[in-house]
């Protein structure tokens, strides 16, 4: 029995994890990071499954980010993305992430712009917001690596051998998505997105009566709001960016196991012009951002390049980063770049640095936080993703004990925590937190994460 009380309530569709991949799996854990990090690993594995994840029928799995009742696409990804790790050890995990898939197509193909659904169309929502959302919708904040992420799963769960991801609304859902970052490199011209929200801080609305800041189309593929789901101050943000364009690389694979499960694109004349093979549209699509990225999205200065964080296309610029995934210290982690890479060093140094103003120190830790939470909280997915990104082991055990320690006194991970006193903390209950503790740690046990494409995007 576990000395820490369950967060969150077990569900009835709620996922029971074998009890033998459990002990497996805290075995190879406590040998590499011993008796506490084991522990935690096969609590937090244990309790996202049975409190967040759905399985509620084949090709149907629905998970919640846990204290608000809606699937985010980004988190829900980033919740699963430990048991991916172990698909080669209990095949249905494979086909509970290929359900949750299943779902995302379905619910891009309701509405390609939303970020989070509902479980059912019931209707409900964050707020009422401008242009109102359809009943499946709980939030129509429009960001990139909610598009970027089921496609990089999707590529990681075809390299490890599992097809359940495919079903009749892949393809659709697959051209539909690469419609929406065709329309959104030419956002002015082309899009027709807004967002309003009323009587809100500023970080929860568009400005320009919900366009955004204006851009000049440049490659880039422009998005209303960051991971954080905080507005972004510059319309091109550029660590989403490269995250979408390595995903698009897995495009032509992803297709071409569509076209053998018997499942064909429909390439329909669009007046005189055929349309192009998906393959063909995302290469377009990828160069277009490395582009773009080489051209706006590199501050270099004193034979130093670094990336910045967001950019308009027309020469202005930001530099911070922000602890939500994607993030630029997380790159190397999401298969852009490798980490011992210049360009990655000089930005991972400025990042962890009074250079970043969300970077805090206190008596506790010190880390990146966001603007989505107080000021002084450093966030422990940011932890998490600095030791996933390291590559020094020590540096690694280090993060996973300092994590253990700063939970104050809960033995959960949170959002944000008070860099001076871990007995403050913002949300008890933060499933994708406790996941990317989990990917440390089996990251310093040995246990890989499939991928489909090894070589990084830079």
């Amino acid at each position: 029995m576990s000395r820490f009380a369950t967060v969150g309530t077990p569900h009835p569709q709620g996922v029971q994890l074998a009890p033998a991949l459990l002990e497996r799996v805290a075995a190879r854990v406590r040998e590499a990071t011993g008796d506490d990090v084991a522990e935690a690993v096969v609590r937090f594995l244990d309790n996202t499954a049975r409190t967040t994840v759905r399985k509620r029928a084949e090709n149907d799995t629905f998970v919640m980010t846990g204290d608000i009742p809606a699937m985010w696409l980004r988190d829900s990804c980033a919740q699963l993305s430990p048991l991916l790790r172990l698909v080669g050890e209990d095949e249905t995990l494979g086909d509970l992430i290929g359900g949750l898939l299943a779902t995302h197509w379905r619910m891009i193909l309701i509405d390609p712009y939303a970020n989070a659904f509902n479980e059912e169309p019931n209707g409900k929502r964050w707020d009422d917001d401008e242009p109102a959302q359809g009943p499946w919708v709980w939030e129509r904040k429009f960001e990139i690596d909610s598009l970027a992420y089921p496609l990089d799963l999707a590529a990681r769960l075809l390299a490890a051998g599992n097809t359940s991801w495919i079903t009749a609304d892949t393809l659709p859902a697959l051209t539909l998505i690469l419609d929406v970052l065709e329309t959104e490199t030419e956002h002015e011209q082309r899009s027709d997105y807004y967002f309003r929200r009323a009587d809100c801080p500023a970080q929860d609305t568009l400005v320009r009566e919900g366009r955004g800041r204006l851009t000049t189309p440049c490659g880039l593929v422009w998005q209303g709001f960051r991971p954080s789901d905080d507005a972004c101050s510059l319309g091109f943000n550029i660590p989403g960016n490269l995250f979408m364009a390595s995903a698009l690389r897995a495009v032509p694979a992803l297709a071409e196991a569509c076209e053998r499960a018997g499942f064909s694109e429909e390439l329909e004349e669009r007046g005189e012009v055929r349309r192009l093979p998906l393959a063909d549209r995302a290469e377009t699509l990828r160069e277009g951002i490395l582009k773009g990225v080489e051209a706006h999205g590199i501050k270099r200065e004193g034979g130093v390049s670094r990336l910045w964080y967001e950019v308009d296309g027309a020469g202005e610029s930001l530099f911070m980063d922000d602890a939500n995934v994607p993030s630029l210290l997380s790159l190397p982690y999401l298969g852009v770049i490798d980490a011992r890479d210049p360009l990655y060093l000089a930005t991972r140094a400025a990042v962890l640095s009074d250079e970043n103003p969300f970077y805090y120190e206190g008596s506790a830790l010190a880390g990146v936080g966001s603007p989505h939470t107080p000021e002084g909280y450093v966030w422990p997915i940011a932890k998490s993703i600095e030791g996933l990104t390291s590559t020094d082991e020590s540096e690694k055990r280090a993060i996973l004990e300092l994590l253990l320690a700063t939970t104050g006194g809960t033995g959960y991970m949170h959002e944000g925590v008070d860099c001076n006193d871990p007995a403050n903390f913002t949300r008890e209950w933060f499933s994708w937190s406790n996941a990317m503790f989990c990917e440390l740690a089996l990251d310093v046990a040995g246990i890989e994460r499939p991928a489909l494409i090894r070589e990084p995007l830079l």
